[in-house]
């Protein structure tokens, strides 16, 4: 697995399952829609060519690579992106939590 946190949210890639993908569409997606973090690296999307303060100053949260992920490649790829006061907003109203879980 490979994590990494932009800005305001973290990405997750199941770099396992990357291995058997034949588009690397997420690695064309940062390259075309964002400043291009994705490299490939030994068959899976790595950044490791850059250091954490690179990945956020780079990292431009457009989301792309979960999207081609998803439709062109294995899915893959997960961004979580908090909401602040989400949350409690839910549990004010009675509603589940936003990751389906309950609290």
């Amino acid at each position: 697995m490979l994590y990494f946190d932009e800005r305001t949210i973290t990405v997750s890639i199941d770099t396992d399952r990357c291995l058997q993908c034949r588009t690397k569409a997420c690695i064309a997606a940062c390259r075309t829609y964002a400043r291009g973090i994705l490299e490939l690296k030994d068959g899976a999307p790595s950044v490791d060519h850059l250091d954490e303060e690179g990945v956020k100053r780079g990292g431009t949260e457009c989301l792309a690579c979960e999207y081609e992920c998803l439709f062109r490649g294995l899915g893959a790829i997960a961004i979580d992106v908090p909401i602040k006061g989400l949350p409690e907003y839910l549990a004010r109203r009675g509603l589940p939590p936003a990751d389906g879980h309950e609290a």
